[in-house]
C-alpha cells in the first residue's frame, strides 16, 4: 500500500511548491467531503454550496476548489446526486498535496472551513437544494412508493427515531442520551395515519421493528424494501418529516422539507435557523434537586451542550423523553400549521418568544453562537410550552 501511494506523494512535492508561489494571484483551496456519515455527506456539502452562492467564505482574489472524499459515500444515491453538480477529484491524488500543503506554515488559507451542518447564515431560506432527480429518477421514486404501499399523490409522512443499533459499539455508547423507544411513536404515526398521512419509519439499522396495526404506518427500515435511492426520494418528497436529531434528517432537511424534531438533545444544539421547523426537547431532571430543571436551569448546570452521556451522569442531571402525547401534539402541530389549520391560543406567541429569548441567553457564548445559531426561524412546539409554564422560572 505504501510503494502505491509513494509515487502520489512524490508528485505532489511540485504540485504544492506551485500552490504556494501562486497564491499571492490565485489561491487553490481543498474541501475533503464527509462521506462516512449521510448527515454530514448531505448537509456540510449543501452548505458549501449554499455559502459558495451566498459569496460566503469565497476569497476576493480568484481562486479554484479542489474536492475530494477519502471515504467510501455513506449513500450511493446521494454520492451520484452531488457528483452531477460538483467535480470530486480521486484522493489518490489530492490528499497527498493536502497533507503535504499541511507541512507547511499558513496552511489553513488552503483549505475550507467546514460548516458541521449548520446553517448559521439562514441560508436554505434563501436558495433552492443543489441537488434534483432526472426524470429517470422520479419515475424511479413513483414505483418504488407504489411499491412500498404508498398510493400515488397520497401524503406521506417519514419518522426517523434514533435507538441503540445507530452507531451501535463500544466507541459509540456516549451518544446513547440521544437514544428513543420506537414504540413511543405509535400514538402520533397512528393518528397521522387517522387524518389521511401515510406515516413511513425510517432507518438503516434499526434495534427492533415499529409495531402497528395500522394500514397505513409501514416499517420501511424493517420490511426489507429500504435501498439508497428511497433514502433520499423519501426525505426528499415528504409532506413533513418526525426526527430525533440523526443523519438521515439531514436529507429532508437540504430538499427544504418541514421536520418536527422530537427528543432533541443537547438542548444548545436546537436546529433554529430554518423556517417549516418545530422542535420540542427531552426532560432535564436534577438528581439532587429531585425535580425536572427549568431552561435557565438547564444551562446554568452546564446540561445545555452536553454531548456525552457521562457529561450528564457527571453533573447529575437525567434525560427523560417526550411523552407519547407529547410527540403526538407535537406532530399534529406542525400538520396543521402546514395545512393553515392550527389554531393558537392567547399565550402562545408570548410563550414562543419568551422561550427563545431563555434559550438564547443560555447560548449567548460568543463560540457557541457563532457556530450554532443564526436568525431564529424555527418555532418551539406550542403544546410543550403550554404544558411546562413552570419550565420558565
Amino acid at each position: 500500500m505504501v510503494g502505491i501511494k509513494l509515487p502520489f506523494f512524490v508528485l505532489a512535492i511540485p504540485v504544492v511548491v506551485i500552490i504556494r508561489v501562486i497564491r499571492p494571484f490565485f489561491l487553490i483551496r481543498f474541501l475533503e467531503l464527509f462521506s462516512s456519515r449521510i448527515g454530514h455527506f448531505a448537509a456540510n456539502t449543501e452548505l458549501y454550496l449554499c455559502e459558495r452562492d451566498a459569496g460566503i467564505n469565497v476569497p476576493k482574489q480568484s481562486y479554484f476548489d479542489f474536492i475530494y472524499m477519502i471515504d467510501p459515500p455513506s449513500n450511493k444515491q446521494l454520492e451520484k446526486m452531488w457528483r452531477r453538480v460538483i467535480m470530486v477529484w480521486p484522493a489518490c491524488i489530492i490528499a497527498p498535496i493536502v497533507k503535504l500543503n499541511r507541512l507547511l506554515p499558513d496552511a489553513a488559507a488552503h483549505e475550507i472551513i467546514s460548516s458541521q451542518g449548520r446553517d448559521v447564515h439562514n441560508l436554505y431560506d434563501r436558495f433552492p437544494p443543489n441537488i434534483q432527480f432526472t426524470l429517470e429518477e422520479e419515475a424511479m421514486g413513483e414505483v418504488g412508493l407504489r411499491d412500498i404501499g404508498v398510493p400515488k399523490g397520497a401524503p406521506y409522512v417519514c419518522l426517523n427515531v434514533r435507538d441503540s443499533e445507530y452507531l451501535s459499539g463500544p466507541n459509540w455508547e456516549y451518544h446513547n442520551y440521544r437514544d428513543s423507544d420506537i414504540q413511543s411513536y405509535v400514538l402520533a404515526a397512528e393518528e397521522l395515519a387517522n387524518r389521511g398521512y401515510y406515516v413511513i419509519r425510517m432507518g438503516a439499522k434499526v434495534h427492533k421493528a415499529f409495531k402497528s396495526s395500522h394500514p397505513m404506518v409501514i416499517d420501511y427500515a424493517s420490511n426489507g424494501m429500504r435501498s439508497d435511492f428511497m433514502d433520499i426520494y423519501l426525505g426528499a418528497k415528504c409532506f413533513f418529516a418526525i426526527s430525533t436529531g440523526s443523519g438521515w434528517d439531514s436529507i429532508p432537511e437540504i430538499f427544504r422539507r418541514p421536520i418536527v424534531y422530537v427528543n432533541y438533545g443537547p438542548i444548545g444544539y436546537l436546529v433554529s435557523y430554518r423556517n417549516q421547523i418545530m422542535s420540542i426537547t427531552k426532560h432535564h431532571f436534577s438528581l439532587s434537586k429531585n425535580r425536572e430543571l427549568s431552561l435557565s436551569e438547564i444551562f446554568a448546570e452546564g446540561a445545555g451542550f452536553c454531548c456525552h452521556t457521562s457529561d450528564y451522569e457527571s453533573i447529575g442531571v437525567q434525560l427523560i423523553d417526550n411523552t407519547p402525547e407529547e410527540i403526538r401534539d407535537a406532530a399534529i402541530e406542525m400538520a396543521e400549521r402546514l395545512n393553515v389549520t392550527w389554531q393558537p391560543i392567547e399565550d402562545d406567541e408570548s410563550q414562543q418568544k419568551l422561550f427563545w429569548k431563555s434559550f438564547l441567553a443560555g447560548t449567548a457564548d460568543p463560540y457557541k453562537d457563532k457556530y450554532l445559531h443564526g436568525e431564529i426561524h424555527g418555532r418551539f412546539g406550542a403544546s410543550f410550552l403550554r404544558n411546562n409554564h413552570s419550565w420558565f422560572a
